[in-house]
């Protein structure tokens, strides 16, 4: 395969000379990134294959355990993710350097690195390999991750540069963790005002803690102009009713109320407050970036013009109305 792999190198090494290029551009003018990293890795990847050991895998190479999630609101059977587990009770000092290096890997090409799934390293949910669902039945259950040397070793290595993803059913001991060691959260407005108890919801801005990350949208959100337009009337009449309370006046349509939106996520206590550029543009949900569940249709939206300066010149407002700029 002398070939195919040198192809490959050569690829890898002409993206890391233009990503290179483009990273020093953007530091010259104040612009970070910040890179991603899910959880777990693929079977087939080469992380698996060059180090088996630190997988939940049978002599035969297969795998005993893989990921999921339990049964919830969304899904009466779980979630059957599929990928290897790790495993931490027998390799949790070589997993721990193994870790270090891939956000080593990652922060080489960016700024700021958000961990996917972060409450899979506090406990996961184990299910066996042969499993048809992630339900009990099936023999899935709960188990503990790496313990508090792993996030020791990761905080000192990158201190402020990790952003924990702490959506969905959290539990006291992922939230113990990361006030303990100072992991930032996601704050996503689109989660904020639904059902009658609104008012107490930990997504509303008034609520974000300063250690934490305001987004309007994720990019397994509709844009906030496409979640606006399929947004019922009591999470409707939820987010006016907000909006008085802030005394902001209730624009009448929805692109008027998208642009609150980002105002209320700009207006954020939270560190650090993220606008989709599709958001920015003002578009509807034909430039949804991704739906979780679907196969196909994902990842398709690009940006291929500038702003109008319309938006440009509203954004700069916003921006220094919050005192972003």
């Amino acid at each position: 395969h002398a070939d195919r792999i040198e192809h490959l190198k050569l690829l890898q090494f002409l993206f890391a000379e233009q990503w290179s290029g483009l990273r020093a551009h953007a530091r010259a003018r104040g612009i970070e990134f910040i890179g991603d990293v899910p959880i777990y890795v693929a079977y087939d990847s080469a992380d698996v294959w060059a180090h088996r050991d630190h997988f939940q895998l049978g002599g035969d190479g297969n795998a005993l355990h893989v990921s999921g999630v339990p049964p919830d609101f969304f899904s009466a059977t779980g979630q059957l993710w599929g990928t290897p587990l790790y495993d931490w009770s027998a390799r949790g000092a070589a997993l721990t350097a193994w870790w270090l290096d891939r956000l080593r890997a990652v922060r080489d090409l960016t700024d700021k690195v958000r961990i996917d799934h972060f409450r899979g390293l506090v406990r996961y949910w184990k299910v066996p390999a042969h499993a048809k669902t992630a339900k009990p039945e099936d023999g899935a259950h709960w188990a503990d991750g790496p313990g508090e040397g792993f996030f020791h070793a990761l905080a000192a290595a990158f201190p402020g540069a990790l952003i924990a993803e702490d959506l969905g059913e959290i539990t006291p001991d992922v939230v113990e963790v990361m006030s303990r060691f100072a992991f930032p959260g996601m704050k996503v407005l689109q989660f904020a005002f639904g059902g009658e108890k609104f008012w107490e919801s930990g997504y509303l801005p008034d609520k974000h803690p300063a250690s934490s990350v305001a987004y309007t949208g994720t990019h397994d959100n509709d844009t906030t102009l496409g979640w606006l337009s399929a947004m019922g009337a009591p999470e409707r009449e939820n987010l006016r009713a907000y909006l008085r309370s802030r005394q902001i006046p209730v624009p009448a349509d929805d692109a008027g109320l998208a642009w609150e939106v980002l105002r209320l996520t700009l207006g954020s206590p939270a560190q650090t407050a993220i606008l989709p550029m599709q958001d920015v543009l003002g578009l509807g949900g034909e430039a949804r970036m991704n739906t979780p569940g679907t196969a196909s249709g994902n990842w398709g939206w690009r940006m291929i013009a500038a702003a109008s300066e319309d938006a440009a010149l509203r954004l700069r407002a916003l921006t220094r109305e919050s005192g972003r700029a």
